[in-house]
């Protein structure tokens, strides 16, 4: 993906956040569709943990993750073995130009993707050009976040997010309107079906997984490098962040819930 625009790095505590996501928790909307010997893309795959559960659930299909740059990819080859899932590969590719053939996969889908691409429309279009007719494109976007209690440090963790992306040409929680994307990349909206999904943490142990990466991301991850470089943050502004993502791990009644918004397009 080289026009990508994502606005860290894949820091430690940014890859946590992405291996906790599985198809249960994060593509259940594609549960549906899947049957024993198809072949999936999956874009923007990270280190995998969507991609080798993919596999697993379609033992006689294959899976292909794909992603901007090599490093998340080790990962994933790594994941892939240790759980002996052997239908999948991992491979460095571009989402605005894919090299697959057209109406190659069953299935291609793409989580939290679309708003850290430079053109999402190019994207789904080239999505819809290498999915069979009669195939899917799935796509799950975040919409809208919201916690408890207020707090004025992960308001600014929430603002830094939107401004950074923004100014870096993304979307930030594009999930209300990934649908009207699609149609400008050529579906009809007779062939779209959206719903939507969510995250919710609230035990201690989400609180303490959602609370310590977003901590950490705001200590130590390239979000945070930039943020002090380009000015969109003070040194002391990213400690407020940090000190706020504490209390809230350790607040038994807070919670921080995302909603998303999910649409499969049949071609």
């Amino acid at each position: 993906m080289s026009k990508s625009v994502y606005s860290t790095d894949h820091a430690e505590s940014v890859l946590s956040t992405h291996r906790w996501r599985t198809v249960s928790n994060s593509a259940a909307y594609v549960l549906p569709y899947l049957q024993d010997d198809i072949k999936i893309l999956d874009i923007g795959c990270g280190p995998g943990s969507i991609t080798v559960d993919l596999a697993k659930r379609v033992p006689n299909g294959h899976v292909t993750g794909i992603e901007t740059e090599s490093d998340p990819l080790e990962e994933g080859q790594k994941l892939a073995e240790h759980e002996g899932v052997k239908n999948v590969t991992f491979e460095v590719a571009d989402a605005h130009k894919l090299s697959y053939e057209d109406d190659t996969f069953d299935i291609v889908h793409a989580h939290q993707v679309l708003q850290h691409v430079g053109d999402p429309v190019k994207v789904l279009t080239e999505m819809r050009r290498v999915v069979k007719p009669g195939g899917i494109v799935a796509c799950r976007e975040s919409a809208m976040p919201a916690w408890y209690p207020a707090s004025k440090g992960i308001e600014m963790a929430d603002d830094l997010f939107r401004r950074m992306s923004r100014d870096r040409g993304g979307n930030p929680h594009p999930g209300s309107h990934i649908h009207m994307w699609a149609q400008q990349a050529g579906f009809e909206r007779s062939q779209i079906t959206c719903t939507t999904g969510s995250w919710c943490f609230s035990s201690p142990d989400e609180r303490a997984y959602w609370g310590g990466s977003n901590a950490a991301r705001a200590e130590s991850s390239g979000l945070a490098k930039t943020a002090v470089d380009k000015g969109y943050a003070t040194a002391s502004e990213l400690t407020e962040m940090v000190k706020a993502w504490h209390e809230f791990v350790n607040n038994d009644n807070a919670w921080y819930a995302i909603l998303h918004g999910e649409m499969v397009c049949r071609k």
